[in-house]
């Protein structure tokens, strides 16, 4: 299937941990955000996908994410907010 171009703006902390955890997982950002679109939308069609990404934090992180999205809970916070010591 032929790709397209989309445009996201993300805060400049995210997209920095985004770039540094693609590189340490040797992906892509994209590929992060296409494995996420592609489970997302094949759980919806009730579907099961392989996922590419195997770091146990980021099957985590998607999961609960996605819970959060579904049943109205999700809260918004800053990087710095989630990140910070």
């Amino acid at each position: 299937m032929p790709k397209t171009r989309i445009n996201i703006s993300l805060d400049q902390d995210l997209a920095d941990f985004a770039r540094v955890f693609a590189v340490e997982n040797r992906t892509s950002v994209a590929d992060i955000v296409t494995q996420y679109l592609l489970t997302l939308k094949r759980r919806i069609e009730g579907q099961d996908s392989e996922r590419i990404l195997s770091h146990p934090a980021f099957q985590e992180a998607m999961d609960v994410a996605q819970k959060k999205l579904k049943d109205g809970s999700a809260e918004w916070y800053s990087y710095d907010e989630v990140f910070s010591d």
